[in-house]
């Protein structure tokens, strides 16, 4: 059982154009509606694939109940917990080239009561879990250290957490010892002050946040691919778009897939970036947030370097087809 937490989930409406014009009425050529937020994508995944996981979300009002109904159509067993903010929607403005334009509402407040109700209804959930998975932004009333005392807490029951998160809440997630974090090329250079031009910045980088307190970095490099560092060593792999049609939650499939292999270390590390990497090309193939199945997934496209050559540079971090995430 995988458990996840999203604070600030969504409902995210993804509407097809044939090219973004300001200021003119457009057309769109398809829509979609899916339940969003990057925890809620990871349960999504998870649960295509038929493993079992939790999703914990905060509800309230109409929007929250057909988020909550959404979710359970999908097959995933949710974990909603009553709150005083609202649930958020989001739109995804998508061209034919991939590019995607995304405007993301804030969210509802959460105060001390509804942030208590959370932790217990998560470490409930928890209990006999694998992984715990807290993913995306902080919303209003939220301290940056939620996630980092979530995890000390978590860590007292014995289970791995991972972490997908950004800016502070990161750093002070870092300070719990997490099993794995997640950044993305620009996060992860936010995270240590440098920019991440060559594959050897991003392993530098996901070394240097091993130092402050994670045991695995996946950090994913939009279309060059990603890195695994851990203990046991480095893999960089990658797995070429042709033509994507969204990036939208495939960071988010990403780390899902890495999760469903388990534990990294020797073959494994390997193993879990495969599946990382073909999951999240997956997800770039599909329409909106749509997480992908196994039908949809092919490791024949991903190769994985045990001795990458640290000197190659990464393209820029904004490719129309990569994994880049937005929170």
């Amino acid at each position: 059982m995988i458990v996840t937490l999203t604070l600030n989930p969504s409902l995210d409406r993804t509407i097809e154009i044939a090219a973004l014009t300001r200021g003119a009425m457009m057309r769109a050529t398809a829509t979609r509606l899916d339940p969003g937020g990057k925890g809620v994508n990871v349960a999504r995944a998870l649960a295509a694939h038929k493993i079992p996981t939790c999703a914990v979300v905060p509800r309230n009002g109409p929007e929250g109940n057909q988020l909550t109904a959404l979710l359970e159509v999908e097959g995933i067993d949710v974990c909603a917990v009553p709150v005083t903010g609202h649930t958020r929607s989001n739109v995804s403005l998508v061209e034919p080239d991939g590019t995607v334009t995304k405007i993301n509402e804030p969210g509802g407040s959460l105060g001390s009561d509804d942030l208590e109700r959370i932790v217990a209804a998560t470490l409930s959930a928890a209990v006999g879990a694998d992984w715990v998975v807290a993913s995306g932004s902080l919303p209003p009333g939220v301290p940056d250290g939620f996630y980092g005392r979530l995890g000390t807490q978590l860590a007292d029951l014995g289970v791995r957490f991972a972490v997908d998160t950004s800016g502070p809440p990161l750093a002070a997630a870092l300070a719990c010892g997490p099993a794995l974090v997640k950044p993305n090329r620009d996060e992860l250079a936010e995270s240590v002050g440098f920019p991440i031009d060559t594959v050897a910045d991003a392993v530098r980088a996901a070394e240097a946040m091993r130092v402050a307190g994670a045991e695995a970095v996946l950090a994913s490099l939009g279309a060059d691919g990603a890195v695994l560092v851990d203990r046991q060593g480095v893999r960089y792999g990658e797995s070429p778009v042709d033509r994507g049609r969204s990036a939208v939650g495939a960071g988010d499939a990403m780390l899902a897939g890495c999760l469903a292999v388990g534990s990294t270390g020797g073959d494994a590390l390997t193993e879990a970036l495969t599946e990382a990497l073909a999951w999240g090309a997956a997800a770039v193939r599909l329409p909106g947030s749509r997480m992908p199945g196994p039908a949809d997934v092919d490791r024949a496209g991903v190769h994985v370097h045990a001795e990458p050559d640290l000197s190659r540079p990464l393209r820029g971090s904004h490719q129309p087809h990569g994994m880049e995430q937005t929170r």
